[in-house]
């Protein structure tokens, strides 16, 4: 699929389907077919493939060619089937036009033709249009990293909140709980990394970019716009680092909770043993069919061994209960 856009009065519009592709400032390609290769091919611009964008050298990645740079970050997104995944974005810039190839669908791509007119240096040359497109994305990691922020700090308060003396329904609802939280901050934790993996191919690309930025005729207004995003990926990576941080912590507190609750149930299991075991014993002697044993042949036998049974469990709890054990 192809997507063409002209900027008309500093307004990025999408051209209708069919037009010609040479009054297009930018063109997105998504899942590019053979129409579509060939196409922009006699445009003189070399789409690369799939195989070629998930290439890890940075030689396959960040290049020049015929005139065009050539540059690719890992950015996440939305695929067709809807999951989320990170994927290889293609930007081919030249001086007339901008050409992006993805195979899914990161929000940016969606976003920025309605707000591209806002972006800090505008949108009415390739370059400028490429740099407004960037700060959509770091745009989007920021906001990625602050939703995850409020996610972890939901989390975190689920489990310090947590009422360790619940017991019956409130005890498993509590587990069921912890349980909740693990996969909530393991669904974070794989979302923090695809985002760190975006901003480190963000950092790379544009450190390509101002390397050869001279040669272009705004180079004095764009390379302050490069340093200024590269400043803010880089603080990103901190925030990231920091959220990280984070979500080994509440993945460490709530899986001492669960070990808390275990130990709460071995607890319980142990005390009734201990307050079970004096009747099970005598009840185990008397349970013996010897001859010589008195108390069978008294009238008060029966009553003394249950005696026996109460108050042996009687004073294995008080015992318990001085011990601060229960």
């Amino acid at each position: 699929m192809l997507y063409a856009y002209a900027v008309e009065g500093g307004r990025i519009t999408l051209m209708e389907r069919g037009a010609d592709l040479r009054g297009a400032m930018w063109i997105d390609m998504v899942q590019p077919g053979d129409v579509e290769v060939a196409a922009l091919t006699a445009l003189g611009v070399e789409v690369p493939s799939l195989a070629d964008m998930e290439e890890i050298e940075i030689s396959n990645r960040l290049f020049r060619e015929n005139g065009m740079d050539y540059m690719t970050a890992v950015l996440p997104g939305e695929r067709g089937d809807g999951s989320r995944a990170a994927m290889p974005v293609s930007f081919i810039l030249s001086p007339e036009r901008l050409v992006t190839v993805r195979h899914h669908s990161p929000r940016p791509f969606l976003t920025f033709p309605d707000r591209g007119e806002r972006s800090t240096l505008g949108c009415s040359t390739s370059d400028r249009l490429f740099m407004g497109l960037v700060e959509e994305i770091v745009a989007r990691q920021a906001d990625i990293l602050e939703a995850s922020g409020r996610v972890l700090d939901e989390a975190a308060q689920a489990v310090f909140e947590r009422r360790t003396g619940a017991t019956g329904p409130m005890a498993r609802a509590g587990a069921e709980r912890l349980q909740a939280v693990l996969r909530q901050v393991g669904r974070e934790a794989e979302l923090l990394a695809r985002v760190r993996l975006g901003l480190l191919t963000i950092e790379r690309m544009l450190a390509f970019y101002i390397a050869i930025i001279g040669e272009r005729k705004e180079s004095g207004r764009l390379r302050p716009a490069i340093k200024g995003q590269l400043r803010d990926v880089q603080a990103l990576q901190v925030h990231a680092d920091f959220l990280s941080s984070r979500v080994s912590l509440t993945v460490d507190t709530t899986l001492g909770m669960i070990n808390l609750e275990q130990n709460s149930t071995v607890r319980i299991l142990s005390v009734l043993t201990a307050l079970f075991l004096p009747p099970t014993l005598i009840a185990s002697m008397y349970g013996m069919n010897f001859v010589n044993m008195p108390e069978l042949e008294k009238p008060w036998g029966y009553p003394m061994a249950l005696g026996l049974m109460v108050g042996t469990s009687a004073a294995t709890w008080l015992l318990l209960r001085w011990k601060n054990w229960l």
